[in-house]
């Protein structure tokens, strides 16, 4: 079963666009050790979700201790949710190679987030793993985004004027996808956007961040989000949910907090009929 098939399942099954951040913040958790706050988090949401992502800078600031409760997270987690391991790694040659077999091979990630700045050189071996997921960051939910985003780049076509830098991205990302597993990073802040985006990708998978404490509108995330099947958005929330109380009962705060997003999305999408 490849990336995209297994998502599908786990959304289907758990009737689910929810995806769960794990970044655990030793300042924010309620005194327990990172497995263990992650271990009841997914014990108490993975009938909800379908999937989750850890994000990897919050284990790598905990040193070798953070890399090893990351892995005991993922062998945690049911093998039938995929994990993806948010990383935005970007480099070539051996570089790219050896970050493709560290987070596939030796983690066991499902699939990864990937940054494209330098081109198709750094997404290759990647791809070479056509039962995983690739996510490559294209229009991104933080305020900035647009210092480098939105500036005008050439159409494919010469002579045919300029669109913006992430459609260029959207554009390459579908020129790339000859293994159909490539998809996109899209933040729900900017809607106009990922509706674009989505236009120009309608089958490709969308991890869809930036709901919840980044402020983005869940009824336009599904609208513009889903595609033709009303599936293929991963729609994330980190904070919301796994720190929805800091107290003992976080898991069983993390839990409420998830069926309601996830219902919360699954009534926008009945709307859509």
């Amino acid at each position: 079963m490849n990336f995209v098939e297994k998502l599908l399942t786990a959304s289907r099954s758990n009737q689910s666009l929810l995806c769960i951040g794990l970044d655990p913040d030793p300042e924010l958790m309620p005194g327990i050790d990172v497995f263990q706050f992650n271990k009841e988090i997914i014990d108490a949401t993975s009938d909800l979700v379908c999937a989750y992502k850890p994000n990897l800078a919050f284990y790598e600031a905990l040193g070798i201790d953070g890399l090893k409760a990351m892995s005991k997270t993922i062998a945690h987690i049911p093998d039938s949710i995929p994990v993806i391991g948010d990383a935005k790694r970007g480099d070539i040659a051996s570089s790219s190679k050896a970050y493709a077999r560290a987070l596939f091979d030796t983690f066991g990630f499902d699939a990864v987030t990937l940054n494209p700045y330098m081109g198709y050189d750094s997404i290759a071996p990647f791809i070479d793993y056509t039962d995983k997921g690739i996510f490559i960051l294209c229009k991104t939910s933080n305020p900035s985004a647009s210092d480098f985003q939105e500036l005008p780049s050439l159409e494919p076509a010469p002579g045919t004027g300029t669109i913006p830098l992430f459609e260029r991205v959207a554009l390459k990302a579908v020129a790339w996808n000859t293994r159909g597993n490539i998809g996109l990073v899209v933040g729900a802040t900017y809607p106009r956007q990922l509706r674009r985006i989505r236009e120009l990708c309608p089958e490709m998978p969308l991890i869809i961040p930036g709901i919840g404490t980044q402020g983005g509108d869940v009824a336009a995330t599904v609208r513009y989000g889903v595609d033709a099947n009303r599936e293929k958005a991963i729609i994330n929330s980190s904070r919301q949910i796994i720190y929805a109380s800091k107290e003992s009962d976080s898991a069983l705060a993390a839990r409420r907090e998830a069926l309601k997003l996830r219902d919360l999305i699954n009534h926008h999408l009945e709307t859509m009929r």
